[in-house]
């Protein structure tokens, strides 16, 4: 099944895009700054929400942990 039909799945993939594009940011910059625009300006706008939102984006991943592991 794909991650489109599977609300937890797509949460899932979305915020392993917004933690991976975080720790890509922080560690070379460039790479994701370059592209503000288009299509690949999703994964600058995936860094900056993870960057703003840290605590959020951390309380969300501890649940979606907890929640996998009920499973």
């Amino acid at each position: 099944m794909s991650a489109l039909f599977n609300f937890q799945s797509l949460l899932l993939v979305i915020l392993l895009v917004i933690c991976t594009c975080t720790y890509v940011r922080a560690v070379a910059p460039r790479i994701i700054d370059r592209n503000k625009q288009g299509f690949l300006g999703l994964f600058f706008m995936s860094a900056r929400i993870g960057e703003r939102l840290s605590p959020y984006v951390g309380l969300a991943c501890v649940a979606m942990a907890v929640t996998i592991m009920w499973q």
